[in-house]
C-alpha cells in the first residue's frame, strides 16, 4: 500500500511538473509574440495598406494588411532591396469599391500609391506666374525706387533683375529635368550634397521660410477684404486674424481633396491678377499716349551713385521676383516633365518681366515720387486717381492676388514637406497619400497648422526678416550642386543642357544676395543663421542616430502616432522611388 500512495504521488507530481511547465512556455510565448509585434511597430510605425475585398452583399470582412515600413529611408531601401516583397508595401489593389459601384473609375490591380501626374503647361504656367506675382507689385514696388532715387535707375534694375532671375529659373530647369523629383532645392541638395545639408534647407523651412510667408499672405488677403467693412477705422485683430485662418483652412481642404481642385483654383485667380495688372498697364500707356509724360523727363537725375544703394535696390527687385521655382517642388506630378517643366519657365519668365516693367512705368506715368514712396498700397492710390467710382477693383485684385498666391504656396511647400519625409527627414505619416484622391493629406494638414500657428504671432511680420540670408543661401547652394554634379557625373542624362555660363553667373549673384542682408540687416540676418544651425542637433538626434538606438518610449510613440495619423486620414504611405 505504502509503494502504490509513493506511486499515485509520483504521478500527481510528475503531472504537476508538466503542467507547469506548459504553464510557463504559453507564458514565454506570450512574452515573445508581443516582443515581435513591439518590434514590428517600431520597425514600421504600424503603417499598412487597405486590401478592401469586401462585395456588396455577400462579401467577405475588410483585410488589414500591416506592412513594415521602416522608420529610417535607407533602412527601407535595402529593405526594398532584400525581397520584391517589400517593394510592394506601398500598392493598393482592392476589387470594386461602393465608390466604385457609383461610377468611379477602378483601379488597375497594378497601379501603385504615387503621386499621379495632373499638372499641365497651363497650370504649370499658372504656378509660377501666381506665385511671382503676389501683392507687392500691387502693395509696395517703392523698395526699387528708395534706393536708386529717379525713375529711369529703378526701371533698369527692374530690367536687370528679370534678367538674372531667368538666369536662375533655366539653371532650375536643367536641374528639374535632370533630377525629377519634387521638392526643389531640398531636392538637388540632397543630391549633390547629402542628407544633412538638405535637412538643414527643410529645416528652414519648417521653422521660417514657409508659415511665415503664409500667415503674412494670408493677413494681406483678410485685410484688404476686411477694410470696406470698416471704412473709417482700423479692423478689429480678431476679425483680421479670424478671416486670414479661414481662407488657410479652405485652401488646404481644397488641396486636400483633389490636385485638380488645387490647379484650377491657381489657374483662375492668376487670370484675375494678371487682368487687373494689364488694367493698370492700359490705363497707364493710354496716358502716357495723351501726353502724360512730364515724370519721364531726366528721369535718370538724382539717381543714386552709390553702390551699397543700388546693391540694395537691385536686392529688392530680385526679392519681387522670387517664387520661379515654384514649379520645381511638384515636378514628380507634372505631365512630361522633360517637356513641360522648362517650356512652362520659359513663357512664365518673360510675362512676368514685362508685367513688372510695364506696371512700374504706369505708376511712374501717374504718380510723383513722393506719393509713391509715401504710399502704404501704390495700386490702391493709383486707383484712386485715374479709376474713379471703379477704384474698389484694385482692393479686390490685391486680395485675388494673396489668395492665388497662398493657393500656390501650400501646394509647393505641402510636397516639400512630403518629399523630405519620404527620404527619412520628417516622420514616414507625412508621406502618406489618400488611397482615393491621391494628394499629400497628412503633410497638408501639417503646412496648414504650422501657418495657424505663426498665425498667433502678433508680429509675424518682423519673423520674414530672419529668412532673406537662408533663403537665398540655399538657393545659390543648388545652383552649385549643378556645377558639381556636371563635374562629379558628367554622363548623366540631361534632357536639357545648359551652357556653364549661367550657373556660374548665377552663383557669383548668389554671394551677392546672401553678403548684401549681412551688410544692411546684420542682427536679423545672424538670427536666421541660427535658427538654421539649431537644426543640426536635430539632425544628429533624429535622423543620423540609428532607430534602434533612440529612446523606446519616444519610438512607441512616433509609431503609433503614425498608426492613427494614417486611420484619420485614410491614407498610405507611398512607393520609394524606383530609380533610388
Amino acid at each position: 500500500m505504502r509503494k502504490g500512495a509513493e506511486a499515485r504521488r509520483s504521478g500527481f507530481s510528475s503531472a504537476g511538473k508538466i503542467k507547469r511547465e506548459r504553464q510557463r512556455e504559453r507564458v514565454g510565448e506570450r512574452e515573445r509574440r508581443r516582443e515581435r509585434e513591439r518590434e514590428e511597430l517600431l520597425r514600421g510605425g504600424g503603417l499598412y495598406t487597405v486590401s478592401d475585398t469586401r462585395q456588396e452583399e455577400r462579401g467577405t470582412r475588410r483585410e488589414k494588411t500591416l506592412l513594415w515600413d521602416p522608420t529610417c529611408r535607407r533602412a527601407a531601401a535595402a529593405f526594398q532591396r532584400q525581397s520584391a516583397e517589400t517593394r510592394t508595401m506601398a500598392s493598393y489593389s482592392p476589387a470594386a469599391t461602393q465608390d466604385e459601384s457609383n461610377g468611379a473609375k477602378p483601379r488597375s490591380p497594378d497601379e501603385s500609391m504615387q503621386l499621379k501626374k495632373e499638372i499641365s503647361l497651363l497650370n504649370g504656367v499658372c504656378l509660377i506666374v501666381g506665385n511671382m506675382i503676389g501683392s507687392g507689385i500691387f502693395v509696395s514696388p517703392k523698395g526699387v525706387l528708395i534706393h536708386s532715387a529717379s525713375y529711369g535707375l529703378s526701371l533698369v534694375v527692374w530690367t536687370v533683375g528679370g534678367i538674372f532671375s531667368v538666369f536662375g529659373a533655366l539653371c532650375y530647369a536643367e536641374l528639374g529635368t535632370t533630377i525629377t523629383k519634387s521638392g526643389a532645392s531640398y531636392a538637388y541638395i540632397l543630391e549633390a550634397f547629402g542628407g544633412f545639408m538638405a535637412f538643414i534647407r527643410l529645416w528652414t523651412s519648417l521653422l521660417i521660410i514657409e508659415p511665415t510667408s503664409q500667415a503674412i499672405i494670408a493677413i494681406t488677403f483678410s485685410n484688404y477684404m476686411v477694410q470696406p467693412i470698416f471704412p473709417t477705422c482700423i479692423a478689429p485683430y480678431s476679425a483680421n486674424r479670424l478671416l486670414a485662418a479661414a481662407c488657410i483652412c479652405l485652401l488646404t481642404f481644397v488641396n486636400c481633396a483633389y490636385v485638380k481642385w488645387g490647379t484650377r483654383v491657381q489657374d483662375f485667380f492668376t487670370y484675375a491678377k494678371v487682368l487687373a495688372l494689364i488694367a493698370v498697364i492700359i490705363t497707364g500707356l493710354v496716358k502716357i499716349g495723351q501726353g502724360r509724360t512730364q515724370h519721364f523727363e531726366g528721369m535718370f537725375e538724382g539717381s543714386s551713385q552709390d553702390p551699397g544703394h543700388i546693391a540694395l535696390a537691385l536686392y529688392s527687385a530680385l526679392f519681387s521676383y522670387s517664387g520661379w521655382d515654384t514649379l520645381n517642388f511638384v515636378t514628380e506630378e507634372i505631365k512630361n516633365p522633360e517637356r513641360n517643366l522648362p517650356l512652362a519657365i520659359a513663357i512664365s519668365m518673360p510675362i512676368v518681366t514685362v508685367i513688372y516693367i510695364l506696371t512700374n512705368v504706369a505708376y511712374y506715368a501717374i504718380l510723383p515720387m513722393n506719393a509713391i514712396l509715401d504710399s502704404d498700397a501704390v495700386a490702391v492710390t493709383f486707383a484712386d486717381q485715374v479709376f474713379g467710382v471703379m477704384n474698389w477693383t484694385i482692393p479686390l485684385a490685391v486680395a485675388l492676388s494673396c489668395f492665388g498666391g497662398l493657393n500656390a504656396s501650400i501646394l509647393a511647400s505641402s510636397r516639400l514637406f512630403f518629399v523630405g519625409s519620404r527620404e527619412g527627414h520628417l516622420p514616414d505619416s507625412l508621406s502618406m497619400i489618400h488611397i482615393h484622391r491621391y494628394t499629400p493629406v497628412p503633410a497638408l494638414l501639417f503646412n496648414g497648422i504650422m501657418a495657424l500657428i505663426y498665425l498667433c504671432v502678433e508680429d509675424v511680420f518682423r519673423l520674414i526678416n530672419y529668412y532673406s540670408f537662408s533663403y537665398w543661401f540655399f538657393v545659390g547652394l543648388s545652383i552649385l550642386g549643378q556645377l558639381y554634379l556636371r563635374w562629379k557625373q558628367p554622363d548623366r542624362k540631361r534632357p536639357l543642357k545648359l551652357s556653364l555660363f549661367f550657373p556660374i553667373v548665377f552663383c557669383v549673384l548668389s554671394v551677392f544676395l546672401v553678403v548684401v542682408p549681412l551688410y544692411s540687416d546684420t542682427i536679423n540676418s545672424l538670427i536666421g543663421i541660427g535658427i538654421a544651425l539649431s537644426g543640426v542637433p536635430v539632425y544628429f538626434l533624429c535622423c543620423y542616430t540609428p532607430a534602434n538606438r533612440r529612446p523606446l518610449r519616444l519610438r512607441i510613440l512616433i509609431a503609433k502616432c503614425g498608426l492613427l495619423i494614417q486611420k484619420m486620414c485614410f491614407s498610405v504611405v507611398t512607393e520609394m522611388d524606383k530609380t533610388e
